[in-house]
Protein backbone atom coordinates (compact mmCIF):
# COMPACT_ATOMS: atom_id res chain seq x y z
CA UNK A 1 0.00 0.00 0.00
CA UNK A 2 1.32 3.50 -0.94
CA UNK A 3 1.51 5.94 2.04
CA UNK A 4 2.45 9.54 1.47
CA UNK A 5 5.89 11.59 2.98
CA UNK A 6 3.37 13.13 5.92
CA UNK A 7 2.70 9.23 7.69
CA UNK A 8 4.85 9.20 10.72
CA UNK A 9 6.61 5.65 10.85
CA UNK A 10 8.25 5.50 14.06
CA UNK A 11 11.48 4.48 13.77
CA UNK A 12 13.11 0.58 14.67
CA UNK A 13 14.19 2.01 18.35
CA UNK A 14 10.33 2.18 18.66
CA UNK A 15 8.86 -0.95 17.68
CA UNK A 16 11.88 -3.20 18.34
CA UNK A 17 11.42 -5.42 21.55
CA UNK A 18 12.96 -8.72 23.01
CA UNK A 19 9.87 -11.30 22.19
CA UNK A 20 8.93 -14.42 23.74
CA UNK A 21 10.68 -17.06 22.56
CA UNK A 22 9.41 -20.20 24.37
CA UNK A 23 8.13 -23.54 23.08
CA UNK A 24 4.31 -24.55 22.13
CA UNK A 25 4.29 -27.76 24.87
CA UNK A 26 5.77 -24.66 27.79
CA UNK A 27 2.74 -22.36 26.76
CA UNK A 28 0.26 -24.83 26.55
CA UNK A 29 1.67 -25.68 30.22
CA UNK A 30 1.31 -22.14 31.35
CA UNK A 31 -0.56 -20.13 29.10
CA UNK A 32 -3.62 -19.92 31.46
CA UNK A 33 -1.87 -18.67 34.00
CA UNK A 34 0.28 -16.13 32.18
CA UNK A 35 -3.26 -15.01 30.46
CA UNK A 36 -4.39 -14.17 33.95
CA UNK A 37 -1.72 -12.14 35.00
CA UNK A 38 -1.62 -10.56 32.19
CA UNK A 39 -5.10 -10.20 31.68
CA UNK A 40 -5.31 -6.15 32.19
CA UNK A 41 -2.30 -5.62 29.58
CA UNK A 42 -4.14 -7.78 27.07
CA UNK A 43 -7.67 -6.13 27.51
CA UNK A 44 -5.67 -2.52 27.20
CA UNK A 45 -3.85 -4.06 24.01
CA UNK A 46 -6.88 -5.32 22.68
CA UNK A 47 -8.94 -2.75 23.08
CA UNK A 48 -6.49 -0.02 21.74
CA UNK A 49 -6.16 -2.21 18.74
CA UNK A 50 -9.78 -2.63 17.68
CA UNK A 51 -10.33 1.01 18.53
CA UNK A 52 -7.76 2.82 16.45
CA UNK A 53 -7.51 0.38 14.06
CA UNK A 54 -3.72 1.51 13.32
CA UNK A 55 -1.24 -0.68 15.03
CA UNK A 56 1.42 2.61 15.57
CA UNK A 57 -0.72 3.73 18.08
CA UNK A 58 -0.45 0.85 20.29
CA UNK A 59 2.95 -0.13 20.32
CA UNK A 60 3.21 1.31 24.02
CA UNK A 61 0.13 -1.27 25.12
CA UNK A 62 2.26 -4.06 22.76
CA UNK A 63 5.28 -3.57 24.66
CA UNK A 64 3.70 -3.40 27.92
CA UNK A 65 2.09 -7.03 27.18
CA UNK A 66 5.15 -8.76 26.38
CA UNK A 67 6.93 -7.44 29.26
CA UNK A 68 4.58 -8.32 31.44
CA UNK A 69 4.63 -12.20 29.74
CA UNK A 70 8.63 -11.41 30.11
CA UNK A 71 8.74 -11.11 33.39
CA UNK A 72 5.90 -14.06 34.18
CA UNK A 73 8.24 -16.15 32.55
CA UNK A 74 11.08 -15.54 34.49
CA UNK A 75 9.30 -15.53 37.55
CA UNK A 76 8.17 -19.10 36.53
CA UNK A 77 11.33 -19.77 35.17
CA UNK A 78 13.08 -18.63 38.66
CA UNK A 79 10.71 -20.62 41.21
CA UNK A 80 9.01 -23.33 38.84
CA UNK A 81 10.92 -24.44 36.05
CA UNK A 82 11.27 -28.08 36.68
CA UNK A 83 7.59 -29.05 37.53
CA UNK A 84 6.76 -26.33 33.57
CA UNK A 85 9.46 -28.15 32.04
CA UNK A 86 8.15 -31.66 33.41
CA UNK A 87 4.48 -30.83 32.63
CA UNK A 88 5.28 -29.34 29.03
CA UNK A 89 7.48 -32.51 28.43
CA UNK A 90 4.85 -34.73 28.96
CA UNK A 91 2.73 -32.58 26.50
CA UNK A 92 4.84 -33.19 23.72
CA UNK A 93 5.70 -36.71 24.69
CA UNK A 94 2.76 -38.02 25.34
CA UNK A 95 0.12 -37.06 22.96
CA UNK A 96 0.08 -35.96 19.59
CA UNK A 97 -2.12 -32.80 19.83
CA UNK A 98 -0.71 -32.11 23.30
CA UNK A 99 -3.62 -32.84 25.04
CA UNK A 100 -3.85 -32.51 28.91
CA UNK A 101 -5.41 -35.35 29.80
CA UNK A 102 -2.55 -37.91 29.73
CA UNK A 103 -0.50 -35.22 31.96
CA UNK A 104 -2.97 -34.42 34.77
CA UNK A 105 -0.30 -35.50 37.44
CA UNK A 106 2.13 -33.42 36.30
CA UNK A 107 -0.32 -30.50 35.52
CA UNK A 108 -1.09 -30.71 39.16
CA UNK A 109 2.47 -30.10 40.23
CA UNK A 110 2.85 -27.61 38.14
CA UNK A 111 -0.42 -25.58 39.45
CA UNK A 112 0.42 -26.48 43.04
CA UNK A 113 3.97 -24.98 42.14
CA UNK A 114 2.40 -22.07 40.58
CA UNK A 115 -0.06 -21.24 43.46
CA UNK A 116 2.14 -21.49 46.19
CA UNK A 117 5.24 -19.62 45.33
CA UNK A 118 3.45 -17.53 43.00
CA UNK A 119 -0.15 -16.95 43.73
CA UNK A 120 -0.98 -17.36 40.77
CA UNK A 121 -4.19 -20.14 40.10
CA UNK A 122 -5.46 -21.68 37.64
CA UNK A 123 -8.17 -19.60 36.24
CA UNK A 124 -11.57 -21.51 36.19
CA UNK A 125 -13.46 -23.24 33.35
CA UNK A 126 -14.91 -20.57 30.83
CA UNK A 127 -12.95 -17.85 32.70
CA UNK A 128 -11.70 -16.55 29.07
CA UNK A 129 -14.67 -17.02 26.85
CA UNK A 130 -17.11 -15.05 29.71
CA UNK A 131 -17.61 -11.25 29.66
CA UNK A 132 -15.60 -9.27 31.82
CA UNK A 133 -15.79 -5.38 31.20
CA UNK A 134 -12.46 -3.35 31.35
CA UNK A 135 -12.07 0.01 32.11
CA UNK A 136 -9.63 2.24 30.26
CA UNK A 137 -7.85 5.44 31.29
CA UNK A 138 -6.98 6.05 27.45
CA UNK A 139 -9.44 8.96 26.01
CA UNK A 140 -11.83 7.65 23.60
CA UNK A 141 -10.75 7.93 19.74
CA UNK A 142 -11.84 10.37 17.62
CA UNK A 143 -14.27 9.03 14.85
CA UNK A 144 -13.24 9.52 11.71
CA UNK A 145 -16.21 10.31 9.53
CA UNK A 146 -14.36 11.54 5.36
CA UNK A 147 -16.43 15.38 4.82
CA UNK A 148 -17.05 15.33 1.22
CA UNK A 149 -18.27 18.42 -0.81
CA UNK A 150 -22.21 19.02 -1.50
CA UNK A 151 -22.59 18.56 -5.19
CA UNK A 152 -24.67 20.81 -6.92
CA UNK A 153 -28.38 20.92 -8.03
CA UNK A 154 -29.16 18.07 -11.33
CA UNK A 155 -31.32 20.24 -13.88
CA UNK A 156 -34.42 17.88 -14.24
CA UNK A 157 -34.84 19.57 -18.03
CA UNK A 158 -31.70 18.15 -19.00
CA UNK A 159 -31.52 15.31 -21.28
CA UNK A 160 -30.15 11.84 -19.89
CA UNK A 161 -26.64 10.29 -21.43
CA UNK A 162 -27.46 7.02 -23.17
CA UNK A 163 -27.34 4.06 -21.20
CA UNK A 164 -24.18 2.84 -20.83
CA UNK A 165 -24.98 -1.19 -21.02
CA UNK A 166 -27.91 -0.65 -23.97
CA UNK A 167 -31.78 -0.27 -23.90
CA UNK A 168 -32.83 -0.81 -20.46
CA UNK A 169 -36.67 -2.28 -20.55
CA UNK A 170 -38.37 -4.07 -18.11
CA UNK A 171 -39.17 -7.33 -18.35
CA UNK A 172 -38.18 -10.82 -18.48
CA UNK A 173 -38.50 -11.72 -21.98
Amino acid sequence: MPITDDVYIPPESETVVQEITVSSPVLRSIGQHMGKVCDQESKEYMLCHYEERDPRTCLKAGKALTNCGLEFLYKVKEFCQNEVETHARCLEWNSGDMRPYYCREQQAAADYCLSNKLGVERPPMGYFTSVRLHDSERPKPKTWIPKFEKLGELDPDAPLPPARGGKREFGFF
